[in-house]
C-alpha cells in the first residue's frame, strides 16, 4: 500500500484514514481512544529532529492522555508503515520524524497570525506554564517557529518578533539560578494540587525541610516566587525559588483553599514585602520627577495640587518596603512624605 503523504489530504480524510487503520479492533471498546492517541502522535512528531517514544510518552502523560509505553511504541509501529514517517533504529532509543519533504501533522490549519501569537506566548509563558504542560507542547511551539521560520513566506510576521520588546522599568539584572529539576517539581505539584517536600535555604544561608501547599507562582522581574502554606498555618508566604536547594512533588493531594486570591495577594503588596495594609500617602515631588504620575497615577483616587515648582500628590496606597524604596529613588525631588492608616470602610473603592 502507498504510504500518504501529509498536506495532500484535509484534516477528515486523515480521520478516515486512521479510522481504517484502527478498524480490525472495531471490537474493542477503546477504538476511539486508539484513533485520538494516533492523531495526537501525527501532531508531535516533528520535522528536521527526530523524537523517542518515551519523550512523546511524557508528552501526552503531561496532556492527560496517559498510556504505557509498549502502546506508544505499538502506534509508532503502525505509523511509520502506514504515513510519511522514518524510524531511526540505528541506536537506542529509536527517534521518529516526519521525511523530510513531508509537511507532518503538527497543527495544519495554523496561520501565520496564529504562528506569531504562539511564537511570543512561548517567549513569554515560559516560566508561567508547568514544566510538563511546556514539554508536551514543544512540537507545536516548533511548528509555530517553522511556519514563520527563515524560510517561510510570512515576512510581516517575522519581521514583528524585531519590532516589539517588553522593557524593563528597573536596571535589568540576570536572573538567579534555579537548581535544576526544582522549577519542574515545584509547577507540577502547583499543577496538580500536591504537597511539595523542599529544602530551603533563606538569605542568611539557614537551611530547613519542610513540606509546604504549593498556591500560586510570581514572575517579579527577573525572579520566580512560590506562594506557599506551611502545615498548621493559614496564612500564605513567598518563597524564591532560586533558594530552593531541593523539591519533590508528593502523591499527596490537597484541596485548595477557596480562600485564596493570587490577585489580591499581590494588590496587597505582599511581594512588595507588605501586609496589605493601606495608607494615605501625601508628597511632594518637583515637576520634572513627578510628571509621570499625572499620566500614571498611583491610585484611582490620586489628586494633585500643582505648586510654582512641585506637584503634592495625595494617594491611597498599600504601604510596603517596595513603597519606600520607590520613595527613596527620587532622592531630593520628594519632601514633606506623610501616611496616615485608614480604616477598612475608607479603602474599598480607592484603589
Amino acid at each position: 500500500m502507498r504510504k500518504l503523504t501529509p498536506g495532500v489530504l484535509s484534516e477528515s480524510q486523515w480521520l478516515t484514514t486512521l479510522l481504517t487503520k484502527v478498524r480490525p479492533m472495531r471490537k474493542r471498546p477503546d477504538t476511539l481512544e486508539t484513533l485520538s492517541i494516533a492523531l495526537e502522535l501525527l501532531r508531535r512528531i516533528p520535522r528536521g529532529r527526530k523524537i523517542s517514544a518515551a519523550e512523546l510518552h511524557t508528552q501526552l502523560n503531561a496532556a492527560g492522555l496517559a498510556r504505557d509505553i509498549r502502546t506508544i511504541q505499538r502506534q509508532l509501529e503502525m505509523l511509520t508503515r502506514q504515513f510519511d514517517i522514518e524510524r531511526d533504529d540505528s541506536c537506542s532509543p529509536y527517534g521518529y520524524r516526519w521525511k523530510e519533504l513531508a509537511k507532518g501533522m503538527t497543527l495544519p490549519s495554523l496561520t501565520e497570525q496564529e504562528s506569531l501569537l504562539l511564537t511570543l506566548a512561548e517567549q513569554h509563558l515560559n516560566n508561567l506554564l508547568p514544566a510538563k504542560l511546556m514539554r508536551s507542547m514543544n512540537s507545536f511551539f516548533a511548528q509555530a517557529r517553522s511556519n514563520i521560520g527563515p524560510h517561510s513566506s510570512a515576512k510581516r510576521e517575522r519581521e514583528w518578533l524585531q519590532k516589539v520588546r517588553v522593557v524593563s522599568e528597573t536596571q535589568p539584572l540576570l536572573p538567579p539560578k534555579i537548581k535544576p529539576g526544582v522549577f519542574d517539581e515545584v509547577s507540577n505539584a502547583l499543577y496538580a494540587n500536591r504537597w511539595l517536600a523542599l529544602e530551603y535555604k533563606n538569605a542568611a544561608g539557614k537551611s530547613s525541610q519542610t513540606e509546604v501547599m504549593p498556591l500560586g507562582l510570581a514572575q517579579q522581574g527577573p525572579r520566580l516566587y512560590l506562594v506557599c502554606r506551611f502545615p498548621d498555618y493559614d496564612n500564605e508566604r513567598s518563597l524564591a525559588l532560586h533558594r530552593i536547594t531541593s523539591a519533590r512533588a508528593t502523591p499527596r493531594e490537597f484541596e485548595r483553599p477557596k480562600e485564596f486570591d493570587l490577585k489580591k495577594y499581590d494588590n496587597d503588596g505582599r511581594f512588595g514585602f507588605g501586609e496589605g495594609k493601606q495608607i494615605r500617602l501625601t508628597f511632594r515631588i518637583s515637576k520634572a520627577a513627578g510628571q509621570h504620575l499625572l499620566e500614571s497615577p498611583l491610585s484611582l483616587d490620586q489628586q494633585v495640587v500643582e505648586l510654582e515648582d512641585h506637584y503634592e500628590i495625595s494617594a491611597t496606597v498599600v504601604d510596603s518596603a517596595r513603597l519606600q524604596w520607590w520613595l527613596r529613588g527620587f532622592g531630593d525631588a520628594v519632601g514633606d512624605v506623610s501616611r496616615k492608616e485608614l480604616l477598612a470602610s475608607e479603602t474599598k473603592t480607592a484603589l
